[in-house]
């Protein structure tokens, strides 16, 4: 309902008791008091004393004030309410009523904001939708193509333009805009006549107002505008910068922009622009040819747009959306033609023919990684690449051998952090500021001084994650050598070409989800000024969602669409990366995926020299924000994916794993930390309530290593049957959601939170030593490495990895990310982690910092890299550990330390194989029949005894009994009882090899 006020009202509390009016409210009534609103009346047209309001939905908060509580727990007004003779003054938390004595008059200020909101929806060719009380009068709608609209006494003035909307005759929005916007589905329908200009109605400022039958204006609102914009201006033809022999042809779509130009310059920065050439427009796509002498230069489009968030008409100069290369300080798109010779390392071309072989998507294994850390802490790189795309051509570095171990335990992928255009890293070195390194060594492990001193350069370093997108199609030129001309293209492909060739394919990191800058200014902002108000998801009132962080995208948006696919395709095809991570997919379209997964399927060697099938597509499937439960259409969340073959990540197996979540008490144990088998301290409940979470917690994690498949049976803690799905999280979602075990991405840690051994050192008992902290360590990575689904690892599980206990190290520097692949340092006790996410753990922080117990020995993280290494043979070493299909899981995979009288803290997995010639299962593996993974996550020794074991020919897998882990050369299995022993904190695996049966 619109409110017949637009206000800027200070934000002040309703007190319960009285209440008094700002001095721009009169309202004559002595017997005005609170009530409790439940539901929300259907009002009448507004009183005719309210006439002269030009009237919208609130835009500034709208209160009623008080002296009696302070501002800080005020309680905005959200509309007035008409029932009857009831005036109702409906608040956020309450409402307050005035009987029909009551004389009203509104003093309103600030009227014009009305039009700063856009609550109304151009939502197809021929429906604009609005949620208005349409019984009635009439709605018009307003263009000005100077941007001149306001509103005025009469109405809406400075338009040249206006037309009056027919109304749908049932005023329900047709099927096929509810589909597409199911947020909006419940809106008022206005049907605009089919003869009229879009194509140059849309490059204007609009309104529509709503005007009562006495021809007063009652409501006045912006118009939000992608699904007009789609329905005319989808387009599917070329779009950036294409070269042929004799020109260069620049596309851009740009539907609603007035007027576009290409400003050419010489160089990456400074100087005048030595040609400005206009583009012409055809159907949305502005365009131009220049000559072919152009590559090498710079460009910057000037774009004259309407532009929503100044309610003006802007003259922006942005870079192109299609962008392949930039500038050092990226304002500049470099005209750069990626199929050129000069850009390609030596055999290119022929790379798809010497990546790794990957005979499925079940075989894969994921190590991430984030470029600069890779590199900028290791001196057998030379200075001048460190931290960049080179160190990893750097053959004999400690890090390259480091990954060629890794590559020869079975690693298949290497997941690099972002690693397009980001924000927030000046690509231009000389800009960077330092910390004296050796300064920092010399101060306590304890200490505050370090995150002091990192912070306060923490914007001008070197160093950030990168979840910050300006462009996503260019490489991020702070990695390379020279970040101006094609520096950082040449030295991208070597790096994933360096990497294929020690047998690890390629997987970027790409973040869809959001952009780092919108409006007509910013440096970083690009497709905002482009086509303002289109490529940004925007909430009811108009405003841009930020539930990502900041500036949602709309892949649900055509146009949005397609510049995703089209950048999947770009990075494929010119840099012939093997897969993508997305950031926050649960913010996308699962329409988008889909899209995104079957255009590369189509690549082929003998078309495109890309085998498209061996391409991974994985992310995150949270199910928040304004897409929550499929609010903006159906998206790509965990719960939405079964049956895609597109990954998600599993954080069921992580917190059951660790316990409680990143966002819980840090304190709170899980299966491996202790809990109910070795307190520490935090309140956990009764003793009862501790054994009860950890038996939930083990059924959570066999889900996980059955592949979180949804229908996978297995026998749960209560004794009863059960498939995955009818298993709940503590908040009432069901646990297993995958269709096929490659949409599981089983993981114990990533970037964000805490490593994976600093949250060990967090959940676990202050007394226990370093060695079991080392052991929980190998057990949790055990886990994820010999479940069916695929295996993720965050760079430095396998080496004890510490960031000091930073549980979010995106903007830490160097300094709290370092990793030392010479194995000297895990970098723990490097000082307490920043201040601004960590401070309020401090006081559980700082102990352990400062005590020499916690710190980890090169002996422990030489023993943990092997114990690693020796997880990934394990793997390797049989199919039955990758299992293709949900149907052979079900079948071959079995869980037996189950039911009520299982034995707390150890999980007992059994994998089959068939026999040739035998009915039944198909043989598999050559090598093994029959597998026993057994887990033994309490602190003291364990004996398991199962008749369905009994009489195997069982022994020790190779790789353990070769180890130099002695705890668990000490597992044995009884065939005569079919009883295991397993050491404290080990996992074992048992198998028996077809040889011995034979």
């Amino acid at each position: 309902m619109s409110i017949p006020c637009q206000s800027s009202f200070p934000l002040t509390t309703i007190s319960p008791t009285r209440t008094r009016f700002p001095s721009h409210i009169h309202i004559n009534n002595k017997h005005t008091r609170p009530i409790a609103s439940l539901t929300r009346p259907r009002p009448t047209p507004p009183l005719p004393s309210l006439a002269k309001c030009r009237t919208t939905k609130i835009t500034r908060h709208c209160c009623l004030s008080t002296s009696t509580m302070s501002p800080a727990s005020s309680l905005p007004l959200q509309g007035l309410l008409f029932s009857n003779q009831i005036i109702t003054f409906k608040f956020y938390h309450a409402s307050f009523q005035s009987s029909n004595s009551t004389s009203l008059m509104i003093i309103v200020h600030h009227v014009q904001d009305s039009l700063s909101y856009s609550r109304a929806y151009w939502a197809s060719r021929s429906i604009i939708a609005w949620d208005v009380d349409a019984v009635g009068g009439s709605c018009f709608l307003f263009s000005s193509k100077s941007a001149a609209l306001s509103v005025a006494e009469n109405g809406i003035e400075g338009y040249d333009f206006s037309l009056e909307l027919e109304r749908n005759d049932d005023l329900r929005l047709p099927e096929n805009v509810r589909d597409k916007f199911p947020h909006i589905k419940e809106y008022k329908a206005f049907r605009v006549p089919e003869a009229l200009d879009l194509g140059s109605i849309l490059k204007s400022q609009l309104a529509v107002a709503l005007f009562d039958s006495n021809g007063q204006c009652i409501s006045v609102t912006g118009l939000q505008l992608p699904g007009v914009i789609d329905d005319i201006f989808s387009y599917t033809g070329p779009l950036g910068a294409v070269f042929s022999n004799e020109v260069v042809s620049l596309y851009l779509w740009a539907p609603t922009a007035q007027d576009v130009r290409a400003l050419l310059y010489n160089g990456p920065s400074g100087g005048e622009a030595v040609e400005i050439v206009q583009l012409k427009e055809s159907n949305g796509v502005w365009s131009v040819s220049v000559p072919r002498s152009w590559e090498g230069c710079y460009y910057v489009y000037e774009v004259s747009v309407y532009h929503p968030s100044t309610l003006q008409i802007e003259k922006c100069f942005a870079n192109d959306p299609y962008a392949r290369g930039l500038s050092g300080d990226g304002k500049r798109t470099f005209l750069v033609d990626l199929d050129s010779d000069a850009l390609k390392p030596h055999n290119w071309d022929d790379l798809g023919d010497e990546k790794p072989d990957i005979a499925d998507s079940s075989d894969i294994s994921i190590y991430e990684l984030h470029i600069r850390d890779f590199s900028a802490n290791d001196s057998s790189v030379h200075p001048e690449i460190r931290g960049g795309y080179l160190a990893f051509t750097s053959q004999d570095s400690a890090g390259v051998l480091h990954l060629k171990k890794l590559s020869a335990a079975g690693l298949t992928h290497i997941h690099l952090l972002p690693t397009f255009q980001f924000a927030d890293v000046d690509d231009q070195k000389e800009n960077w500021k330092s910390v004296d390194m050796e300064m920092l060594k010399s101060l306590p492990p304890d200490s505050a001084k370090q995150q002091e001193y990192i912070t306060s350069i923490q914007n001008e370093d070197g160093y950030n994650w990168g979840y910050n997108p300006v462009l996503w199609g260019v490489p991020k030129g702070s990695y390379a050598t020279n970040p101006n001309g094609p520096c950082r293209i040449i030295e991208f492909r070597k790096m994933v070409q360096a990497l294929n060739r020690i047998g690890l394919r390629v997987v970027l990191d790409v973040v869809y989800n959001h952009l780092h800058g919108s409006g007509p200014a910013s440096d970083n902002s690009v497709l905002d000024k482009i086509v303002p108000g289109y490529y940004l998801r925007r909430n009811a009132d108009g405003f841009i969602e930020n539930s990502t962080c900041v500036n949602n995208t709309a892949s649900e948006h055509f146009m949005v669409d397609r510049l995703i696919v089209d950048d999947l395709l770009n990075w494929v095809v010119n840099y012939k990366v093997d897969g993508f991570r997305f950031d926050l997919m649960g913010h996308m379209m699962k329409s988008t995926m889909m899209k995104g997964k079957s255009v590369l399927e189509n690549l082929s060697r003998d078309k495109d020299k890309i085998d498209g099938s061996s391409i991974f597509i994985y992310g995150e499937g949270w199910d928040f924000g304004e897409v929550a439960n499929n609010g903006r259409g159906i998206n790509a969340s965990q719960l939405n994916l079964g049956g895609s073959g597109i990954g998600s990540f599993n954080d069921r197996i992580r917190d059951a794993l660790l316990g409680g979540s990143p966002f819980g008490h840090p304190l709170q144990q899980g299966f491996l930390t202790g809990l109910s088998l070795q307190p520490n301290g935090h309140d956990h409940g009764t003793e009862a309530n501790a054994a009860r979470i950890l038996a939930l917690s083990k059924d959570h994690i066999q889900v996980g290593m059955a592949a979180n498949l949804k229908d996978f049976v297995l026998t749960n803690c209560d004794g009863q049957e059960v498939k995955g799905s009818e298993i709940s999280t503590y908040g009432g979602a069901p646990v297993a959601y995958a269709s096929q075990p490659i949409e599981t991405i089983n993981y114990v840690s990533a970037h964000d939170n805490e490593t994976l051994f600093d949250i060990i050192s967090l959940k676990t008992p202050m007394e226990i030593s370093v060695e079991e902290r080392c052991r929980i360590n190998h057990i949790a990575t055990s886990i994820i490495a010999l479940s069916q689904g695929v295996p993720f690892f965050h760079c430095g599980d396998e080496i004890l990895r510490s960031k000091s206990l930073d549980r979010d190290s995106y903007n830490s520097g160097d300094w709290f990310n370092r990793i030392d692949f010479s194995y000297n340092s895990t970098n723990w006790g490097v000082g307490l982690p920043p201040k601004g996410k960590n401070e309020k753990s401090w006081p559980l922080i700082k102990p352990r910092l400062a005590s020499p117990s916690f710190k980890p020995q090169k002996s422990h993280i030489i023993s943990a890299l092997e114990i690693f290494q020796n997880l990934l043979l394990i793997r390797y070493s049989s199919v039955l550990f990758r299992l293709r299909t949900s149907n052979a899981i079900q079948e071959r995979v079995r869980f037996h330390n189950t039911g009520l009288s299982h034995v707390p803290g150890v999980i007992v997995m059994s994998i089959e194989d068939g026999h040739e010639g035998v009915p039944g299962l198909t043989c598999l593996d050559p090598v093994y029949s029959y597998i026993v993974v057994i887990i033994n996550a309490c602190p003291t020794d364990i004996s398991f005894t199962s008749p369905v074991l009994r009489r195997k020919a069982l022994q020790l897998h190779p790789v353990q009994m070769m180890s130099t882990d002695n705890s668990v050369k000490n597992s044995a299995y009884d065939p005569s009882t079919g009883c295991f022993s397993v050491p404290s904190r080990t996992t074992s695996v048992f198998v028996e090899p077809r040889s011995i049966q034979e």
